[in-house]
């Protein structure tokens, strides 16, 4: 029997002799949202480029529906993964749906010629991420939200089974990251996609994920729903911060920012 999604078993990831993040074993099902926790350097984008086949693996396997990763060639990998990281994208003249046209070139061959069924999943693609009206606009004159917006649409119109996704919300105000997230989330449940994302907003994260990774010391710290994380307490010690003396250090106003942020209870 076939295991659909996308597996991590005992993944150790880093650069050169150097390990960053090691035993790492985690699933994503399609439909469902893995989100990756922990503080800067803990070794969530060093994963999420590894799991993404942009790094090498330093061990264990990866699993993309239960062929392994390292037997996919780069073709297959390209069709059936796809990739947003962080980097602000340098699109010269580029139109929005140029932009987007390029999330078609894993199918176009080495002209990258569309075709009209090519032409229609790109319009679909912006129209599925309400970026259609600014299809003909300068990729570099539309806001942050929108480039956002923009570059999901071309990941959609790849037509990915796995969609990796490094800080996407870093430059988006709280109400474009709340927005994004819940487009996110329903593109992933409309079309069963496996979503693997690495974000800094815990309380965005909590929201939004079906499950959390969250990475510390090297190593995995906790893992599970946001409900168990929740209920387990575990999350402001995943960032170093003291809960008995969340008051005297910070203040009320930053104390009960931190504890809603965490999911933690009231005083």
């Amino acid at each position: 029997m076939t295991a659909k999604g996308y597996r991590m078993e005992n993944l150790s990831a880093g650069y050169g002799s150097r390990v960053v993040i090691s035993g790492v074993t985690a699933s994503v099902l399609p439909g469902e949202i893995l989100i990756l926790l922990g503080e800067n350097g803990a070794g969530k984008s060093t994963l999420l480029k590894t799991a993404a086949g942009l790094l090498q693996p330093m061990g264990g396997e990866l699993w993309l529906n239960d062929v392994r990763l390292s037997e996919m060639s780069a073709a297959q990998r390209a069709a059936e993964m796809s990739v947003l990281l962080s980097e602000r994208t340098d699109a010269g003249q580029m139109t929005c749906r140029e932009i987007v046209e390029m999330g078609r070139y894993p199918y176009t061959g080495r002209f990258g010629i569309l075709s009209e069924q090519d032409h229609r999943i790109v319009a679909q693609a912006m129209e599925a991420t309400d970026t259609a009206q600014l299809a003909d606009t300068d990729f570099g004159k539309i806001s942050d939200g929108q480039r956002q917006r923009i570059r999901l649409a071309r990941s959609i119109a790849q037509e990915p089974q796995v969609l990796l996704l490094d800080e996407p919300t870093v430059y988006l105000d709280i109400r474009y990251q709340a927005q994004f997230m819940r487009l996110l989330r329903t593109l992933c449940r409309e079309r069963q996609m496996a979503a693997i994302v690495s974000m800094h907003e815990v309380g965005m994260a909590l929201a939004s994920a079906d499950k959390l990774l969250c990475l510390k010391d090297g190593v995995v710290y906790a893992s599970g729903t946001a409900q168990e994380l929740r209920e387990s307490g575990c999350l402001p010690g995943l960032y170093g911060v003291e809960t008995e003396t969340l008051e005297p250090e910070y203040g009320t106003e930053l104390a009960d920012y931190l504890r809603q942020s965490f999911g933690i209870g009231g005083k």
